[in-house]
């Protein structure tokens, strides 16, 4: 499926590797809608690349906020040809240490929001999809989630977003083999260690001792690298069913 012409919707995507992946949309003549909480952010960014794109305030755990973004999408380019699923949040807390045992509320907050987040946008997207006449691939659709290395190596305190991340991996294939048949296909990307806002208070100190953590390139991913590898992802049609490192050979020490 190529990328000109085409409609993604990108949650997550008015900042990190959502608002990267949104910018390389629209420089390959694609069209986006971002689903974000951060309206402030969301409507800059819409305004600052132009017709092609724009902004609904989305949560991705709420049916109909979800729901009404993809008509919108659909109201103003006229279908949903990719999803690219970037909304996530993550906590630091212990299953049980010196501060007492784990509170289960934020546990549900984190799987709630990053997987079930996640599918919530699968499943109503992909309604959407489903309604696209195939192209010459006998596509309708492309669906990218975001994962984590965290997902297969998950360090102490990350029990909540190990578990949301090691869930989107795991459901990938089986989403992948539910949607084949609509000619939707349906991948996950794993990133290592990338700059984004999770990391944008760190000294830059901080953030050099972490790149060095990882063998090659020794640095923090880029976003716009996350962007390029949806891209790949959205204009081949054999990759499917499959969960892709991007993480420059890290594999995490338990701190």
């Amino acid at each position: 499926m190529k990328i000109e012409n085409s409609v993604a919707v990108v949650t997550g995507g008015a900042s990190g590797l959502g608002e990267a992946t949104v910018r390389n949309i629209i420089t390959k003549g694609g069209k986006a809608v971002i689903l974000d909480l951060a309206e402030e952010q969301g409507t800059n960014l819409a305004e600052e690349l132009g017709k092609n794109v724009y902004f609904v305030k989305t949560d991705v755990t709420d049916e109909s906020s979800v729901q009404g973004a993809l008509d919108k999408a659909v109201e103003l380019f006229g279908a949903v040809h990719a999803l690219i699923n970037c909304a996530g949040i993550a906590i630091a807390e212990k299953t049980f240490g010196k501060k007492g045992k784990h509170d289960l509320s934020s546990f549900s907050k984190v799987i709630q929001v990053n997987l079930i987040g996640t599918f919530n946008v699968i499943r109503l997207a992909a309604e959407k999809m489903a309604e696209n006449e195939p192209n010459e691939d006998y596509e309708r659709g492309v669906i990218v989630n975001t994962a984590s290395v965290a997902a297969f190596e998950g360090q102490i305190g990350q029990a909540a977003y190990s578990a949301s991340k090691s869930g989107i991996a795991g459901m990938t294939l089986p989403i992948a083999r539910d949607l084949s048949t609509l000619g939707i296909r349906v991948m996950t990307i794993a990133p290592g260690l990338f700059e984004t806002p999770l990391f944008a208070g760190l000294p830059d100190k901080a953030k050099q001792a972490l790149g060095e953590m990882t063998p090659f390139p020794s640095r923090l991913g880029y976003p716009s690298e996350y962007a390029r590898l949806t891209e790949s992802i959205i204009e081949n049609p054999m990759l499917n069913g499959e969960t892709i490192r991007l993480d420059g050979a890290i594999r995490m020490q338990p701190r």
